[in-house]
């Protein structure tokens, strides 16, 4: 394939990431023989100097916590979607080292859950409800939006805290209803969400069990939860007893590295190559548990 190509995966902490499992997978299956994926720990006041480091040879770069916003600030240029969300996680190195900030949240939150829904009811009719109010609440924001559901309800432990979203959602043009953590208000949001997006980190959203206890949730009715390791989260059981259907946090993985893949190669991505590698990698960490 000519000159080789790099790709890496930065964050802090780092280690954990399954990013590079996805990534050369995806260049294995597409025969790309001189693309490297790697990983950095990079804190966000080291991502900076780390940029002024690439050189041509920098196809791009995934950006986990703490780097999503601060890159905004950082590349040349923005593209709209992670703009309007206020998170890039995905940086595109382009001719002459210029530098591109993208968001592939919402599109990995978007087909994991057209993934979990193949039959949804029409966008009209559906409800939707975020849990949590940080960055990753954004890019659910921006997916709803996508999925035609405007006016969702945010489950917050605090509006005071939650300044990310409430700014994400007055670019956007949305109007969510924002309700208390633990309310009845909460409760009643979440036993009728039609689409539920959990983005709080494992063992957050225990609290919300009690919240679906002796409910009956429609098989049509879906929580994404956005945890991917120690899964099923308590909360996900707790939706999948009550009759409800799942989508895995490994999907939205999943799709936004896939997105990932076509941008920084131009391919479309082996989708089915890369989940094999992931729900492998996935089974290690559980057995190493």
């Amino acid at each position: 394939m000519g000159r080789a190509h790099r790709a890496a995966v930065l964050g802090h902490p780092v280690a954990h990431s399954l990013s590079p499992v996805l990534h050369r997978a995806a260049y294995a299956a597409l025969g790309l023989n001189g693309w490297e994926y790697g990983q950095r720990d990079v804190d966000a006041d080291e991502l900076a100097g780390v940029l002024g480091e690439l050189d041509e040879s920098w196809a791009g770069l995934s950006l986990t916590m703490p780097l999503k916003q601060v890159a905004l600030t950082l590349v040349d240029q923005v593209e709209p979607l992670a703009q309007v969300v206020g998170a890039v996680n995905t940086i595109l190195v382009q001719p002459g080292k210029l530098l591109v900030g993208a968001n592939t949240d919402v599109s990995g939150l978007v087909e994991a859950l057209r993934e979990a829904t193949p039959n949804p009811p029409s966008p009209a009719a559906r409800r939707g409800v975020i849990v949590g109010g940080g960055a990753t609440a954004c890019s659910a924001l921006a997916a709803l939006g996508e999925l035609g559901m405007p006016r969702p309800v945010v489950i917050v432990r605090s509006l005071g805290r939650s300044g990310a979203v409430l700014r994400a959602a007055a670019r956007m043009g949305v109007e969510p209803e924002y309700v208390g953590w633990g309310t009845d208000r909460a409760s009643a949001a979440l036993r009728s969400g039609d689409v539920v997006i959990s983005t709080v980190p494992t063992g957050a959203a225990d609290s919300l069990v009690h919240a679906l206890a002796g409910s009956t949730i429609r098989p049509d009715q879906v929580l994404l939860d956005v945890v991917y390791d120690g899964w099923p989260t308590a909360f996900a059981s707790a939706w999948r007893d009550a009759g409800g259907s799942i989508s895995p946090g490994y999907l939205m993985l999943l799709h936004q590295a896939c997105e990932q893949v076509r941008l920084m190669t131009g391919q479309e991505a082996p989708t089915e190559a890369m989940r094999v590698v992931l729900l492998a990698a996935l089974d290690e960490r559980a057995e190493e548990h």
